[in-house]
């Protein structure tokens, strides 16, 4: 197949730090340069992959849209048998009328009324959405075609460590923001007299959090690192006692869990969003609807296996099994048409 991927123009593929989505862009390519299909890729200018690339150029500009979108129009000479785009459903505006095949994969919130409209556009069942958890599909599937592709972790980026001390620390791993929850990592970190490692990036609207809810708790006990690279990444979910997942919001996935899990460490978060379905309650760490559980559930840790966590992971959320997914569709949405 010759398969065409949009990406956003603001992080390079790879990303050196922050990046999710890039990461499972990153891995997308690989995977389908190493099973024998053609792929081009649009990004980034910095971006450095082993195919082609079209790099977006005045991304920065107010007609960055204008710019971008002539950009991804020179993808007509490649010929696509599809395009499946992580970017913003406007990309996808040269080819509605197109019969090409067309996959739009939300990350985040769909916009519902963009979604209706892309649909009326485009050109008959050739338009198709994926989400990355069933919270995010579920909410498309009323309007669109539309099916759920989790995300993932590149397969021999993270090593599982099967045995944890019990002095081991927790970890929180996310934007020092509020809707991330820090601070509730904070407070349960010292309800049970563990110890904490936070790291992440502050963000520029997050350092008034950071200064008010963060930093003052800081400690020998409660430590903060900033962000991290993979290799730090892999060092630091291997020796947490638990990954932390208290957010305060509806995440639509976070892939810091399925990476914690890669390292057989077990994840406990909060009931929201795509919590649910990336967390098996009791298997590969605890789903809580209130603080006072997740501090029940760290009593609970060594029920857990941490070889059951990291084979579930690697079934679930491997890169391996996200770009079988991924290819199933391709192949289903080009015989659709």
């Amino acid at each position: 197949m010759k398969i065409a991927i949009i990406a956003d123009p603001f992080i390079p593929i790879p990303p050196l730090n922050y990046g999710g989505i890039e990461r499972i862009i990153h891995f997308l390519i690989v995977g389908l340069k190493e099973r024998g299909h053609e792929v081009i890729l649009i990004a980034h200018e910095d971006s450095k992959v082993d195919v082609p690339l079209i790099k977006y150029k005045n991304q920065n500009t107010r007609l960055a849209t204008l710019h971008n979108i002539l950009t991804i129009n020179k993808l007509k000479s490649f010929k696509p048998d599809v395009i499946h785009s992580f970017g913003r459903l406007i990309n996808l505006l040269p080819f509605l009328s197109s019969s090409i095949p067309k996959i739009m994969s939300y990350q985040r919130e769909p916009t519902l009324s963009q979604i209706k409209k892309a649909v009326l556009l485009s050109k008959k069942q050739t338009l198709s959405f994926t989400g990355c958890s069933d919270y995010i599909s579920n909410q498309i599937k009323p309007f669109a075609a539309a099916e759920t592709v989790y995300n993932g972790f590149p397969i021999h980026t993270y090593n599982p460590k099967f045995d944890f001390k019990e002095d081991a620390p927790l970890v929180f791993l996310g934007r020092i923001e509020f809707i991330k929850g820090t601070h509730i990592a904070i407070e349960i970190a010292q309800k049970t007299n563990k110890k904490l490692i936070i790291a992440g990036n502050i963000p520029p609207d997050g350092e008034e959090y950071f200064n008010e809810k963060v930093k003052p708790f800081l400690s020998g006990d409660i430590e903060y690192i900033g962000p991290v690279n993979d290799i730090e990444k892999n060092t630091l979910l291997g020796n947490a006692l638990a990954f932390l997942m208290p957010i305060q919001w509806n995440e639509p996935f976070g892939i810091v869990m399925a990476e914690a899990m890669a390292c057989g460490t077990p994840v406990i978060g909060f009931s929201r969003g795509s919590v649910p379905e990336v967390v098996e309650d009791n298997v590969t760490g605890f789903v809580c609807a209130t603080t006072d559980e997740i501090v029940i559930a760290i009593g609970k840790l060594a029920s857990i296996n941490r070889e059951t966590v990291w084979k579930t992971a690697m079934r679930r959320f491997s890169s391996d099994s996200i770009v079988s997914e991924y290819l199933k569709l391709y192949k289903a949405r080009i015989n659709k048409n």
